[in-house]
């Protein structure tokens, strides 16, 4: 749209038509509530889409939450009601009133408010987000510079109130957006992570719902501070070289009377037919992809995070329920397509053209999709049949890994395929390996607590486990407490057991698994070429009986700094193991899982190994390396 449009917040009637065409892509700037001038007035105006109320009134502490004190009036045909309210500014709290065809009183959040009330309360606050003085412009310009799919990316997932808290406090004791910055920056280097990935940010009302349903979708939560707070976080993040990525949930949103559900009366953003519209198993609303505004309400928010905030990535959430007609849902729950199919057309085309204008404006962010089945081509372009995302979360691997890592060392052999079957289909997408939060939690147990044997075998299982994730093809990602092998599951309401850190065997999996992601990030054989068999070559993925797995990493330069992987998931110490490879050279000892430090027994290793003309697993050489129980190694050549 033309510039001059975009700088005055009053509805135009191009305005209209391009929402109405769902293709206003800064239609966050026009609706909503905004700080402004009129006529020389200072105050605020609000713009609110209601397409089937009768009226709509504005009410707030400005006004004594008078219900007829200010009405809206109606814009054009489209249904956007306007009003200006001169002398009130920031920090005003408010609401919408509206008057729906049967005559009911509805009070609804704004959808497009900038800040909310701190919940238990549900009123929207007028807030304005452009005045934080970014720094973090060379930041922008490198990553929009960058070949994501060349890139390391280690990924911390984590949930802010529940990482860390102030001990002692009254209230909940979060940590505010700054204070969180502060102590997170620090931590993130230190560990050589890439990208901190947030759960729960876009403002919800129900902290046991994670964040995953959502009221506010333009607005922060206030649970951890202002808007200005979450950019000084951002920018702080950018300038110590570290990514964020947010989740973000266009799958479906709460029943809520606040928020967006039957929002003026009707069907306004979900899916009219409840057969369409529910989800059964989790009581909440489906966003109707085939009207072009609510399209754009969607596609405008990935934007506004992006743009407003900087955001370097989006995770996609539950990308299945939406693709899927039938998704959670039992005969009769559910209607097929016109062509009698269960796939959601008007979803699929809504990912081709989100992920389209998003990768195109931002051509440095990650487009990430969270997709549980095998639907084909989900970051391929839409110009080749895709959907468009920069990469899609493996669960299948994930599933495989934790099924695998769960079994007693006597019957890893009968499932030694779970290990190896990821790379059989590994060209198809570009992949992170996720161990998520929904890894653990509802009764799934920690990571740690997965593992089986005695309690100082679970550690040692965990640190060969995280050593074929680290060494595996596809970018990563840990949820937080994973790195210090967290001992109970994930629990929103409290903060996660850094005391652990005071125990040799958890201080050991954190340093083990900061030395795993420091070897990641500083060889390219370990993230240069993540798809397909490219940078991947199987040393031996059929020593069924002794459990043990061995490959070798590489990048673009097929000869410079190759890194072989062997790791043996089984108690048994095999004291002269022979892996073959590929030439007559020195083999540096990298990284021995068994090390002291790590939590090992610690026995003494050479630091090169040569290798000899014996012929091994298909190779012209081999090298003899004594492997420890559960032991795995790293080697450079």
């Amino acid at each position: 749209m033309a510039g001059n449009q975009s700088l005055t917040p009053f509805i135009t009637e191009m305005d209209r038509y391009l929402f109405g065409s769902g293709t206003h892509y800064d239609i966050y700037k026009k609706l909503g509530a905004h700080i402004t001038e009129k006529n020389g007035k200072k105050g605020v105006y609000f713009a609110v889409w209601a397409p089937k109320a009768k009226d709509v009134y504005v009410i707030g502490d400005f006004n004594g939450w008078n219900e007829e004190a200010d009405r809206m009036e109606k814009t054009g045909d489209i249904g956007i009601y306007e009003l200006f309210v001169e002398g009130i500014g920031e920090g005003v709290m408010y609401k919408y009133m509206i008057i729906s065809a049967d005559d009911r009183k509805l009070y609804k959040a704004d959808p497009y408010a900038n800040y909310a009330e701190l919940r238990p309360g549900t009123a929207s606050i007028v807030a304005d987000i452009n005045r934080f003085k970014w720094t973090d412009s060379s930041w922008l310009k490198k990553r929009d510079e960058s070949n994501i799919q060349e890139m390391p990316i280690a990924v911390y997932e984590c949930h802010i109130g529940s990482w860390m808290r102030h001990p002692g406090r009254e209230d909940e004791g979060f940590y505010t957006y700054r204070q969180f910055a502060d102590r997170i920056v620090d931590y993130l280097i230190d560990m050589h992570y890439t990208h901190l990935e947030l759960i729960g940010i876009a403002e919800h009302p129900f902290d046991g719902s994670w964040g995953y349903q959502v009221t506010g979708y333009f607005a922060p939560t206030s649970r951890y501070g202002t808007p200005d707070d979450f950019m000084y976080m951002i920018n702080k993040l950018h300038k110590n070289g570290i990514g964020v990525i947010l989740d973000w949930v266009p799958a479906h949103f709460p029943r809520d009377a606040h928020g967006l559900a039957e929002f003026d009366g009707s069907c306004v953003y979900e899916y009219a037919d409840t057969r369409k519209g529910e989800h059964p198993d989790w009581g909440t609303k489906i966003f109707d992809y085939g009207k072009n505004e609510v399209k754009n309400f969607l596609i405008a928010n990935a934007r506004f995070w992006l743009s407003e905030y900087h955001i370097d990535g989006l995770r996609v959430d539950a990308v299945a329920s939406m693709l899927y007609l039938d998704y959670g849902k039992k005969d009769g729950q559910w209607v097929a397509n016109e062509y009698g199919g269960n796939e959601n057309l008007e979803a699929i085309e809504f990912f081709k053209h989100l992920n389209s204008r998003i990768l195109g404006e931002f051509p440095g962010v990650m487009m990430i999709a969270e997709e549980s089945t095998a639907w084909p081509k989900i970051t391929a372009t839409p110009e080749d049949g895709g959907l468009g995302f920069t990469f899609k979360w493996n669960m299948g691997w994930m599933h495989d890994f934790c099924d695998y890592m769960k079994l007693d060392p006597l019957f890893r052999k009968d499932n030694h395929h779970k290990m190896t079957f990821a790379m059989s289909y590994n060209d198809a997408e570009n992949y992170i390996l996720v161990l998520s939060h929904d890894e653990v939690v509802h009764l799934k147990c920690s990571m740690l607590n997965k593992m089986p044997g005695y309690y100082v075998d679970k550690f040692a299982n965990l640190r060969v486990g995280y050593t074929f994730m680290m060494g595996h093809a596809g970018k990563k990602l840990l949820f937080m407490g994973q790195e210090f092998a967290q001992d109970t599951e994930w629990n929103e309401e409290t903060e996660l057991s850094w005391g652990l850190l005071e125990d040799d065997l958890h201080s050991g999996m954190q340093a083990y698994v900061r030395e795993l992601l420091k070897l990641y990030t500083k060889y390219p054989a370990l993230h240069e070429c993540d798809r397909g068999f490219n940078g991947f070559q199987w040393i031996n993925a059929n020593d069924t009986y002794k459990s043990i797995y061995s490959f070798i990493r590489h990048g673009k330069n097929e000869k410079k700094n190759r890194l072989v992987f062997v790791m043996n998931f089984t108690p048994i110490a095999r004291d002269d193991y022979r892996v073959g490879v590929p030439e007559k050279k020195k083999y540096k000892l990298l990284l021995d899982s068994n090390e002291k430090r790590f939590g090992g027994t610690g026995i003494p290793r050479e630091t090169t190994y040569q290798a000899e003309e014996i012929p091994w697993d298909g190779m012209p050489y081999s090298v003899a390396y004594p492997l420890a129980p559960y032991g795995a190694a790293v080697f450079l050549y």
